[in-house]
């Protein structure tokens, strides 16, 4: 069977990463100017499979790859810091397992004792600074590249980003830092708000949405390493998504399988990948939808139709002014909104496309 040029579920690996050559170089060269630096950007946009494009092409660098999602304890950010260093080889490994050991910490078990008898459990707090120790001790002598990923996750323990802060500040210089996060809002906050552990001690790179230009290359390329020919779907795909990139990716891959070798792909193609995409994911996208409150609801509804929360669009869907703010805000916080060149936009391209379906008015 043959394999899809189009991988669009998961992260990519490092050589699938496309059309974002001048990201790649602009992080590579904060990177390695230790330039500590924020990667924004909404869900599906492809931060992570950036990072891992950058930390493959730091050959000589080690990366401490730090995954928060869902975080809501430092006894959690403990954890995911233990399960990073522990995963870690190299000179590194031997360097950070002599030090812990040091410090009476074995690394890798942080988990088990948490979750051991109560008497015997260490303090989650001074677990996690003792993590941190060792890592700043380490990337003093071996190149290191930190990546917290969702990091966007830590403002719900306060404690845990105050600790963080406080182990890295002054080490910006002896390590590559990079903070990733999917709540673009949230990420602002962290590092723009005088109330926050971290503000201003970042650069705010936001990771945008695949050019046209990328997106007709990709699709070509795609679909020429297979001997088949895009046509003009590369176009109707773009329009489509606006540039999303897992969307992108998602629904060049169906134009892909409905497009035979030798074959061109046209509008009959397009028109039956997209009914096809969209049987696909409507199940889940309704699931997704009915978890919304009321006003978050409305406000998906009017933004995905006219990109306005106010005026007509609002009275029809009879929204209260202070609701609809209210819900605006909620939802440019967990990033299914953003803030376009004309008005607001529901992010997910096929989600949007479901509400304009699903409630034609």
């Amino acid at each position: 069977m043959e394999v899809s040029p189009f991988p669009y579920q998961g992260p990519l690996e490092p050589h699938q990463v496309q059309g974002r050559d001048e990201l790649i170089a602009d992080l590579t060269e904060r990177i390695s100017a230790r330039r500590v630096t924020a990667l924004l950007g909404p869900r599906r946009y492809g931060k992570t499979s950036v990072l891992r494009r950058v930390a493959a092409e730091l050959t000589e660098v080690t990366t401490v790859w730090v995954d928060l999602y869902e975080v809501s304890s430092v006894a959690d950010v403990a954890v995911r810091f233990d399960d990073a260093l522990a995963v870690t080889t190299g000179r590194f490994a031997a360097a950070a397992r002599a030090l812990a050991a040091s410090v009476s910490l074995n690394l890798g078990v942080i988990k088990v004792e948490l979750t051991g008898p109560a008497r015997n459990r260490p303090e989650p707090e001074l677990a996690f600074r003792t993590l941190l120790d060792v890592l700043v001790g380490v990337a003093a002598e071996e190149p290191t590249l930190l990546v917290i990923d969702e990091f966007s996750s830590i403002g719900r323990v306060a404690a845990a980003a105050g600790a963080l802060r406080t182990a890295l500040q002054h080490h910006y210089s002896e390590l590559g830092i990079v903070f990733a996060g999917s709540h673009p809002s949230m990420m602002r906050t962290l590092f723009s708000a005088r109330a926050e552990p971290f503000y201003g001690q970042a650069d705010l790179v936001e990771i945008a949405a695949l050019p046209a230009v990328a997106i007709e290359e990709i699709v070509r390329a795609g679909f020429a390493s297979t001997g088949r020919k895009a046509g003009h779907v590369a176009g109707l795909i773009g329009a489509f998504t606006a540039g999303h990139p897992q969307r992108t990716m998602q629904l060049a891959d169906a134009c892909w399988r409905h497009t035979p070798p030798g074959a061109t792909a046209d509008a009959s193609t397009w028109s039956q990948a997209l009914d096809e995409v969209r049987g696909a994911t409507a199940e889940g996208i309704e699931r997704l939808y009915s978890g919304f409150e009321r006003g978050e609801r409305g406000v998906l509804r009017a933004v995905a139709r006219s990109g306005s929360i106010y005026g007509a669009e609002a009275n029809l869907l009879d929204l209260a002014t202070g609701t609809a703010t209210h819900a605006r805000r909620t939802l440019l916080d967990s990033g299914d909104l953003a803030e376009g060149d004309s008005g607001l936009v529901v992010v997910d391209p096929l989600f949007a496309d479901w509400l304009r379906q699903r409630f034609p008015i």
